[in-house]
């Protein structure tokens, strides 16, 4: 970082990926301001680290920074950022900051529709596992770091690159993975078309020295893999795939699996967390690892040691009744989860959904009626805005009552997310799984059912 930065103010500095770059800068010596609406866990871990941290958004919290870091959430009539550019400071998206912390490092950048949180995790617990020492920004916390961030000696950075608004175009990785890509932010794209051409663009920044990672699995990601015109590599459970899972086995909360590569076996990898999807993911780390060069013994050593993320498939209670909070919130991402939550086996499963964005629900509506096979009871609430205006016609309500018209009797409709525990309690019985499923604040009612359990 040039040396004479040393003090920047983030605008929105409590949400996941601008708290992760807000502690790595912290950790570089920065002073560090920001400012959000509440507090929250990751405000309370930033001030304890340093951090200036204001409630509320005024042009007087914005002190006298050479550079104003800001959220895509927010417009540029928030008052803050009027006042930097009135000021005449520097104002850039957290994306451009995240390319700025790559410059410095190779970087590893994971991008996808889905699976870009735990994937980026594994890789950064590979790389830690072969002695790399790598920086990591990550869109969640990793249980084993105890955040979303860390800033580590060695030359790498691993970061998840967020195509939500495009701004993972300011990235220029060395290696890139991509996940798969699936109709996902038309709030931004308008059209799966100019989705692609990102994806696209994205790939192509790599240098010719690089390496693109695809998913093969994924018809779309393979599509990709066909049109990418430097070195890339591939993974999946297909025969096809560079780098292949063989002989799975999803037990419980657990899952193990053969590695092939290009046909010759590298040996079996176990992890502590379940679902197909998540071999899937851990076949990208284990690409990546291999591509550096790194001993599969040590590839299978960070792959073993990584316990997951908050919020992905997180047991938060277990007992007589077990309760899991996961933040699925697109249609795929709900049947990757259930198809991982019937492998344990529960006596009954309780699904507590929350639709997130009323764009997302208009767009996917019909893709949500049909996610939710294999359930026992689903409980939907209200939509989770996310500052989003209201769309006539989309409601929680409205996308119950039309699984409801699929012939499905035990589709329930509760409003609000403080009423959950209240409404479930009753009707709770030893051997049940309670799953909250979304990305706003539906996690509030499993932390309370666990309470209720301890």
């Amino acid at each position: 970082m040039y040396p004479t930065l040393k003090e920047i103010h983030f605008v929105g500095i409590g949400g996941i990926g601008m708290s992760g770059l807000a502690e790595i800068l912290l950790t570089m010596g920065c002073r560090v301001t920001g400012s959000d609406l509440k507090k929250s866990p990751m405000t309370d871990r930033l001030k304890r680290r340093g951090a200036k941290i204001l409630l509320g958004h005024r042009p007087e919290n914005l002190g006298n920074p050479q550079v104003v870091v800001v959220t895509s959430a927010l417009s540029k009539s928030n008052s803050e950022v009027a006042a930097a550019f009135k000021a005449g400071i520097p104002v850039i998206s957290r994306g451009e900051m995240l390319a700025e912390l790559m410059r410095l490092k190779y970087g590893i950048a994971v991008a996808g529709s889905h699976g870009k949180t735990t994937t980026t995790s594994l890789v950064g617990s590979v790389l830690a596992a072969g002695g790399f020492d790598p920086t990591m920004v990550i869109g969640g916390r990793v249980k084993s770091l105890r955040s979303n961030a860390r800033l580590g000696k060695g030359d790498f950075l691993v970061a998840e690159a967020d195509e939500s608004d495009g701004s993972f175009l300011h990235l220029n990785p060395t290696i890139a993975v991509v996940t798969n890509i699936d109709r996902e932010h038309m709030d931004h794209y308008r059209d799966f078309g100019t989705l692609r051409k990102t994806f696209d663009a994205f790939v192509a920044k790599i240098p010719f020295y690089g390496v693109a990672i695809f998913c093969a699995d994924h018809p779309e990601t393979a599509a990709l893999a066909s049109r990418f015109t430097k070195r890339s590599i591939t993974y999946g459970i297909q025969e096809k795939a560079d780098y292949q899972a063989t002989h799975i086995q999803l037990k419980g909360w657990q899952s193990q699996f053969e590695v092939k590569h290009q046909g010759k076996i590298l040996g079996t990898i176990r992890l502590k967390v379940p679902g197909q999807h998540n071999v899937l993911n851990s076949l990208a780390a284990i690409a990546t690892g291999h591509e550096l060069g790194m001993r599969f013994s040590d590839i299978r050593k960070g792959l073993a040691s990584f316990c997951g993320i908050e919020r992905r498939l997180e047991v938060i209670h277990r007992g007589d009744i077990t309760i899991v909070d996961d933040y699925g919130h697109h249609p795929e991402e709900v049947r990757a989860t259930l198809a991982a939550i019937h492998k344990t086996h529960p006596k009954k499963l309780w699904v507590i959904f929350q639709p997130h964005r009323y764009t997302r629900t208009k767009d996917l509506f019909q893709d949500f009626v049909t996610a939710f096979e294999g359930v026992d009871h689903l409980v939907m609430t209200d939509i989770y805005s996310a500052g989003e205006v209201p769309i006539h016609g989309i409601s929680g309500k409205n996308l119950a009552e039309a699984i409801r018209k699929k012939g499905r009797t035990d589709v329930h409709f509760v409003p609000q997310v403080a009423e959950i525990a209240a409404w479930l309690k009753p009707q709770l019985t030893s051997g049940d799984l309670v799953l909250t499923l979304g990305a706003g604040d539906i996690w509030k009612a499993g932390r309370e059912l666990a309470k209720w359990r301890n």
